[in-house]
């Protein structure tokens, strides 16, 4: 299962109660909660439902969940400053508790909550994203690599 801590800004891959990996992340800017447009880390029991990414390259710039071909550089960056950046690898989340983070106006995966890859120039430790859960690109492919479709994830503030 993976084990997203909020307050930590840690995720954590166990398995039979051992931690496997311990990553640095960063959640939210806006904190916690499941509406739809808060800008927020949706909390509570979800799974990956899809893997994004598979075989392309470190640093891959993906919009719309499709990779463009483009390779993430500090040019494209200037050339680009409105831009969430969503690099490398994709693991799109699913709710599973109905009415909290799953359906209407709380459904985590109709909002794009990933866990994703972003530039190495932003920070981990901090809350800075959007909503989703960034990672560096390097543990996004480790994780991305280790995990299953369908695998448990509980966010936790």
């Amino acid at each position: 299962m993976i084990h997203i801590s909020i307050k930590d800004q840690r995720l954590d891959l166990i398995e039979e109660g051992q931690v496997l990996r311990s990553y640095s992340i960063s959640t939210a800017k806006n904190g916690a909660g499941e509406n739809n447009g808060s800008g927020q880390t949706p909390r509570g029991k979800h799974i990956i439902r899809a893997k994004i990414g598979d075989g392309q390259p470190i640093n891959a710039v993906f919009v719309g969940r499709r990779a463009t071909g483009e390779v993430y550089t500090s040019d494209l960056a200037e050339a680009f400053p409105e831009r969430d950046w969503i690099l490398s690898r994709i693991l799109w989340l699913s709710g599973c508790e109905p009415g909290k983070n799953r359906l209407g106006s709380k459904d985590s995966m109709r909002r794009y909550i990933y866990i994703h890859g972003t530039p190495d120039s932003e920070p981990m430790g901090v809350a800075l994203s959007h909503g989703c859960v960034r990672m560096r690109n390097k543990d996004v492919i480790d994780l991305f690599d280790l995990v299953p479709v369908g695998i448990p994830v509980e966010i936790v503030e």
